[in-house]
């Protein structure tokens, strides 16, 4: 059994130092970051990516549910709300957490938590339904192309499908991209060298080693420095176009003076 990475978000150390206490039973536990807020909670989750966060409603500042809002459900690990009220039940489940623990609880309660933890992971495993439709898409494009039209995202118990036109540019994460659509930012478990495989080139340019663009959506180009270019997206995100990836975005346009 693989370890599960840990991070504890509350901002009361004894809480902090039960739920410690408690997993150390837990031969598989590791816990990777203790927060006492939601800030630095944030941080520690984008950098760290735990395979699953405790995080507890009621703190000052900034609540469990705006840790989750911000970070954005699509874009977190399972989490399990921990709290002294119960009023927040009906919210936390609609964000699509794991669990919630109503303090104060004991061991045998947090054993049901990760039960439940195991059981998704080891679903996911045997479903994953991500990959498996993205293939099928792969395989009934129109043979003229064979490049992908669609992308399917699954985000907590929904499924989304994207079209990758709708597309403004994707980023590398390990072996997950962000794909940024718009406002919004989707998740999804593929390599940026596998799914550049899938995109039409003359569509979708690789202008950096984490980033690829729709090049519909490019507003303007900028010189910078050492061969380089500032690409300017539609709504003024900034990009940079390296050298080495230079010919891949240029190469498709005559350049006029």
């Amino acid at each position: 059994m693989s370890q599960i990475n840990i991070i504890i978000v509350d901002d009361e150390p004894f809480a902090r130092e039960k739920l410690r206490t408690l997993l150390a039973n837990e031969s598989d536990t590791s816990i990777i970051g203790e927060y006492d807020n939601g800030w630095d909670a944030i941080d520690g989750i984008i950098e760290k990516r735990p395979d699953l966060v405790f995080l507890d409603i009621s703190m000052p500042g900034m609540s469990g549910m705006d840790v989750v809002h911000k970070i954005g459900v699509e874009n977190l690990s399972q989490f399990v709300f921990v709290t002294a009220h119960n009023e927040f039940a009906p919210e936390a489940f609609e964000l699509n957490a794991l669990d919630y623990l109503l303090k104060p609880f004991d061991y045998n309660r947090l054993q049901k938590t990760l039960r439940r933890f195991h059981q998704q992971q080891q679903a996911s495993r045997y479903l994953d339904l991500d990959f498996q439709v993205n293939q099928l898409l792969t395989s009934i494009q129109p043979k003229k192309t064979n490049y992908l039209e669609r992308l399917m995202i699954k985000s907590g118990n929904d499924i989304f499908f994207v079209k990758t036109a709708d597309i403004d540019w994707i980023e590398a994460a390990g072996n997950y991209v962000y794909l940024h659509i718009g406002t919004k930012t989707r998740l999804l478990r593929d390599t940026m060298n596998n799914l550049a495989t899938k995109l039409d080139p003359k569509k979708f340019v690789r202008i950096h080693r984490s980033q690829i663009v729709n090049i519909e959506r490019i507003k303007k180009m900028q010189p910078s420095s050492h061969g380089e270019y500032l690409v300017i997206m539609g709504d003024n995100t900034e990009l940079l176009l390296t050298r080495t990836y230079r010919e891949n975005l240029l190469g498709l346009f005559e350049m006029a003076n």
